[in-house]
């Protein structure tokens, strides 16, 4: 009589600080919800969190699901450990001239990535996930999601020493991983081209809206904004902290070119800012429309749907994404989408929203006024947005990634686990 396998035992990381890790939070949350939904298999899911910041995941595990407690504090997570990447080992690999000067700045001979504490392998984990740009060094098989690359794109965003940490720290992680996920083909194919990773070794895993934004709009909602935020008429939604890629400068002079106009759009903002927004307040007061600003701070998930069925539109002026989750949460709840031509975003609107040129202040002003006056316009982006939110489902994204899981853990596949793994990806 044969011994029946052993459940297949998988952790992500979720060690965060909830409203500190902008999309990234929303997309383990995601998944966290769709793996504990999952009825068929025997796999056990684990997120390892930290002590004392957990409230924000556990309305989601249930089920097969179940929460880790990590043995060490949050800050451990970019500490000094045991890695095969150091600046010295960086300066021989094929990096650009700006992440070089930086790596000369950084001391040789620092480690990249730390080692485990121990936790996943006293409770015998078989796969470990490391759904955020950090991790640790263990033996069990990982999949690594760097989300993007944008300090190799946009290095004058970031400090010399923020350059270093970041590139050792994902060549490390890329280098050890048994498969590196990204949630987009065009963040995909930028990984496979600046780090010289096999296509075979990576794996395209879109996420998808969360199911708050996707309700219909009630009375409910109009009353929580006028009540929550001050705002009593139509108003544009950015859900965006203002890091310098997310390009809030330029939606300024945006605002400022449609006053000119006779065009006063109000835009909500949202995201704990940590005192990212003051340039950008500042700036809005000197070109005379600090009264349209109003950034209102991290927001709960049900204020955020809220936000998302009462606005008139979503501007995303964004200048760099690996995914962009908020322009597929904007159509899924039915809100006309302008977003940025920048990396995945087109693909991802994929006709569903009006694509402007995040660097031309005057691209994003028309696209918005565009929206802004045009019933027919907003008819016409909310049944296509819909159309195309309707394509993604983070029950898919579940299902793909459980496939790869059993392919890492040495499990056997299903037909249903060979066609998910081979099918393109829709964005």
């Amino acid at each position: 009589m044969s011994v029946p396998a052993a459940p297949l035992r998988v952790c992500l990381d979720a060690r965060l600080v909830s409203g500190e890790r902008g999309g990234v939070e929303q997309v383990i949350i995601g998944l966290a919800g769709a793996f504990s939904r999952l009825e068929d298999g025997d796999e056990e899911y684990s997120f390892l969190v930290d002590p004392g910041h957990t409230a924000w995941i556990e309305p989601f595990v249930f089920g097969r699901s179940k929460l880790l407690m990590s043995a060490r504090p949050p800050a451990s997570q970019t500490a000094a450990g045991t890695g095969p990447w150091t600046a010295r080992r960086l300066l021989k690999a094929a990096v650009p001239g700006p992440v070089r000067a930086a790596l000369r700045s950084r001391r040789s001979g620092e480690p990249a990535v730390p080692p485990s504490d121990g936790t996943i392998e006293r409770v015998g984990i078989d796969v470990m996930h490391f759904p955020m740009q950090v991790g640790f060094e263990t033996a069990v098989p990982t999949i690594f999601t760097p989300h993007d690359l944008q300090h190799l794109h946009l290095p004058e965003f970031f400090s010399a020493r923020e350059i270093a940490a970041r590139e050792e720290r994902y060549r490390a992680l890329c280098e050890k991983a048994s498969l590196v996920m990204l949630m987009s083909s065009w963040a995909r194919d930028d990984v496979v081209a600046s780090y010289g990773i096999p296509k075979a070794k990576t794996i395209v895993v879109p996420g998808a809206a969360d199911n708050v934004a996707a309700r219909a709009p009630g009375p409910a909602d109009a009353a929580l904004v006028r009540e929550r935020f001050g705002v009593k008429g139509p108003f544009a939604l950015y859900p965006a902290k203002a890091w310098p890629h997310k390009n809030h400068l330029r939606l300024v002079t945006a605002l400022k070119l449609l006053r000119s106009r006779g065009v006063d759009v109000p835009v909500i903002l949202t995201g704990g800012q940590s005192g990212l927004d003051a340039p950008v307040t500042a700036a809005a007061q000197a070109a005379g429309v600090g009264d349209l600003l109003h950034f209102v701070g991290f927001v709960t998930p049900d204020e955020m749907g809220a936000l998302y069925r009462s606005a008139r539109l979503l501007v995303f002026p964004s200048l760099f994404e690996g995914w962009g989750l908020p322009v597929l949460e904007a159509m899924a709840a039915g809100l006309p989408v302008a977003c940025s031509n920048a990396t995945c975003l087109p693909a991802m609107a994929a006709g569903a929203a009006e694509i402007v040129d995040p660097l031309a202040p005057e691209s994003i002003a028309a696209a918005i006024e565009r929206i802004w006056q045009d019933e027919e316009l907003r008819r016409h982006l909310r049944a296509a947005g819909l159309a195309r939110a309707g394509e993604f489902s983070w029950h898919r994204s579940a299902l793909i990634l459980r496939a790869a899981y059993r392919k890492l853990g040495g499990r056997e596949l299903s037909g249903a686990d060979v066609a998910l793994l081979a099918t393109p990806p829709i964005v």
